[in-house]
């Protein structure tokens, strides 16, 4: 990766990739630190929301990450991902949060429950949808929003990264500072939770009654 401060003319801030944007902040571009929040405000208030739910808090937790990240980007090392290393920082700052407060729930136990449904695929699509299909399609969104709130911290986590952000699980287990196995575990579980949540609201998918083929 070449260093932006280094080329002959100049390249708009906006086709740099992020790591190139990092190292140009980092060398003092006041243009590119604030494109780095311009690019990243949304997704990292979006991960701080989801977990303290408190949108005044969110935003205030939101300003310190990128404190923290401008403070840090000389220890960024620009070979590896910049999104997950600010989604790390973001997510740390919610989490000390919450334990200072208290809020933070115990991890639990690792069960060996099958796969579940996960009712974050597959949902039809809107393209050519019916007024009725495009109205239980949004019906089917708001339930599902209400039903990632009411999730514990670390389920909210996942389920962002993963569906908000399409993180993959690798990338999941750096942002989190979990095991693999412990990302796989949280995000079966949260698939589980929400697609109950959709059942009950009768818009999860149609399930078999038992002696069904």
């Amino acid at each position: 990766m070449s260093d932006p401060s280094q080329r002959g003319p100049r390249q708009p801030l906006d086709t740099l990739s992020d790591a190139d944007l990092a190292v140009a902040a980092r060398t003092g571009s006041g243009d590119a630190c604030t494109a780095l929040v311009r690019r990243f405000q949304r997704p990292v208030y979006n991960l701080v929301a989801r977990l303290v739910q408190d949108t005044g808090l969110a935003e205030d937790l939101t300003q310190d990450a990128f404190l923290k990240m401008f403070r840090g980007l000389a220890q960024y090392d620009a070979s590896l991902r910049f999104s997950s290393w600010l989604f790390r920082i973001a997510h740390n700052t919610a989490i000390d949060h919450l334990r200072q407060r208290r809020l933070l729930l115990a991890t639990p136990r690792l069960d060996e429950d099958g796969e579940a449904i996960d009712p974050l695929a597959g949902l039809p699509d809107l393209r050519g949808d019916s007024p009725e299909q495009a109205a239980t399609r949004r019906q089917m969104a708001a339930v599902l929003d209400r039903a990632i709130d009411t999730l514990r911290p670390e389920y909210r986590a996942v389920v962002v990264l993963r569906h908000h952000e399409d993180l993959d699980y690798e990338e999941i287990a750096e942002v989190m500072g979990l095991p693999l196995g412990t990302v796989k575990t949280y995000l079966h579980r949260a698939r589980k939770e929400l697609a109950a949540r959709l059942h009950e609201a009768g818009l999860g998918p149609e399930t078999r009654s038992s002696g069904q083929p």
